[in-house]
């Protein structure tokens, strides 16, 4: 899609394109997220924000190596301490 000008409302809203909305396959009072990244304000859905997030997290992980299971057995050899 091309890049579409929406101008800011009164108490900071803005309309997204009906084009959008339909590409995006959003409805009336579907929850958003926003962030800004770099200077730039990004809104996905939930299900993109999990997909980013797994992209993002993807440079971390080699083969056979799970992320989950280091987290656990490393919160069980803290409580230990505790």
């Amino acid at each position: 899609m091309e890049q579409t000008p929406v101008k800011l409302g009164e108490g900071g809203r803005i309309v997204i394109p009906s084009e959008y909305r339909k590409a995006l396959g959003l409805n009336i009072g579907d929850e958003l997220l926003l962030h800004m990244e770099n200077g730039k304000l990004i809104l996905m859905t939930r299900s993109q924000a999990i997909a980013y997030v797994q992209e993002q997290m993807a440079r971390y992980v080699t083969d056979g190596r799970q992320l989950s299971d280091e987290l656990i057995a490393d919160r069980k050899e803290q409580s230990k301490h505790e």
